[in-house]
């Protein structure tokens, strides 16, 4: 069989763990074998499989340390972030605990006055979890944590970037957890293409493209399926706002774990001087610590990999060369790893791929906007709609404007980055497809609804 090596983005020389590439065969085998220990998961009272996850959440709190590292080993993500994304981890799990003994149905007035007419819950199986490397714990696990509490089992395909920490979270939870109830499958597109035919749920995050095939995959077999696809994510900056205070929180939103999240601002869209906003942004971001993501000072790791590093510095280029301006930053920085400048850029032209791509790194353009209702137009002028932020101190333009961003969310005053775990999370257009993740919301999608008459 062939193998797949992760390696350490910031020592490329480190090869973290060599893993099997599995094929299909290999992947509907785990299906098969998960859906047989699920069985007896899903007929399990709704308090015992609370407290399984319960015994996984302290496990995971006990190796929290251990765990971190190996984020900020494999992934390249800063250790303050590795923390604080293994601890949202033991949150989720401890949240979803609890979420297994929440009422499942209602009861509804029977036609005939006599019958006790109402629903049940069901869980539809094996969940098929597709999962993307820039959170190898939190994604995970708000995927994994609903789909157990409600009684599915669950068949897990970490990116090719990072195995190991999906590895080393199922080596945790396997004494709290029956056997076969939670599996991991190692493996490329193909791996993930394989599970998408065999679960009989999927949620996937990741790229518009693969997400799009994912969907019409579950869709051919009529299955549920979940798709978060990322995003080109804006903040918009009002005269009014607390301008020092807008560039230091749009510098971290931009560029904190080199701008690798799907939730990083990409855009800012400034009304009135926007260069002098540019110039507060260029100064925040200089100010943010780059380097070995080991060290508690860092903001910017390196990317996870060559071709990221290559396609930021790319995307500078080209739109220098169309006439914007670099402010700072713009290339490849002389580290042993996948290291590049964080880079904010002005003048764009109409159409660049840095006004209507995710460029998935530490880039972000500035952007002049005639108005307020100009600027919300700007950031809604993108195919992506994921999260947007207004920094404003008007509260009255706050109440007005933010119903008008086409996005899933919307922040004021506050980073694009950064979710509520127990808030529903997901976006419009071609950044989400399907029912939202995360607290309540997970349940819909982790369960159906069986409609019941039982007549005396």
């Amino acid at each position: 069989m062939e193998q797949i090596e992760s390696r350490s983005p910031q020592r490329p020389d480190d090869l973290v763990v060599k893993v099997a590439d599995s094929g299909p065969a290999d992947v509907a085998a785990a299906v098969e074998r998960t859906r047989a220990a699920g069985a007896d998961w899903a007929r399990r009272a709704a308090g015992e499989r609370a407290a399984a996850l319960t015994a996984c959440a302290d496990a995971l709190a006990g190796a929290a340390a251990d765990v971190s590292a190996l984020v900020v080993r494999e992934v390249g993500k800063p250790v303050g972030e590795a923390v604080g994304e293994v601890a949202r981890g033991v949150a989720i799990l401890r949240y979803f605990a609890q979420a297994a003994l929440l009422p499942e149905g209602e009861v509804f007035p029977a036609s005939d006055g006599a019958s006790l007419l109402h629903t049940r819950r069901r869980p539809h199986g094996v969940a098929g979890l597709i999962t993307p490397w820039n959170f190898p714990v939190a994604i995970p696990l708000w995927k994994a944590a609903p789909a157990l509490a409600f009684g599915n089992g669950v068949v897990l395909k970490p990116a090719e970037q990072s195995p190991a920490v999906a590895l080393r979270l199922a080596e945790l939870f396997a004494d709290a957890l029956p056997g076969g109830v939670l599996t991991v499958v190692t493996g490329g597109g193909a791996a993930g293409a394989a599970l998408v035919e065999a679960a009989d749920a999927v949620s996937f995050t990741g790229s518009v493209g693969a997400g799009a095939r994912v969907r019409r995959a579950a869709a051919e077999r009529g299955i549920p399926v979940q798709c978060e696809m990322g995003g080109q994510n804006a903040s918009v900056v009002l005269p009014d706002a607390d301008l020092d205070a807008a560039a230091r929180t749009i510098a971290f939103a931009a560029m904190g774990y080199a701008g690798q999240k799907c939730t990083a601002t990409s855009r800012a869209i400034v009304v009135g001087d926007a260069d002098g906003f540019a110039e507060r942004l260029v100064a925040a971001v200089e100010e943010l610590g780059v380097g070995d993501p080991a060290e508690p000072g860092t903001a910017v790791g390196p990317v996870i990999e060559v071709e990221a590093r290559d396609a930021v510095a790319g995307a500078a280029r080209r739109a220098a060369g169309r006439g914007a301006k670099v402010l700072t930053g713009g290339a490849a920085l002389d580290h042993a790893g996948w290291f590049v400048a964080p880079t904010v850029v002005t003048g764009v032209p109409e159409g660049d791929e840095l006004l209507t791509e995710e460029v998935f790194g530490p880039i972000c353009a500035v952007v002049p906007a005639a108005s307020p209702e100009a600027a919300v137009e700007a950031a809604n002028s993108v195919r992506h709609g994921l999260v947007a932020a207004l920094f404003t101190r008007d509260l009255g333009a706050a109440l007005t404007l933010s119903p008008r961003f086409d996005v899933g969310m919307l922040k004021v005053n506050a980073p694009t980055a950064g979710v509520d775990f127990h808030a529903p999370f997901g976006g419009a257009k071609e950044s989400s497809y399907g029912p939202r993740e995360q607290g309540p919301a997970a349940r819909e999608f982790y369960t159906r609804t069986t409609t019941v008459t039982l007549t005396p």
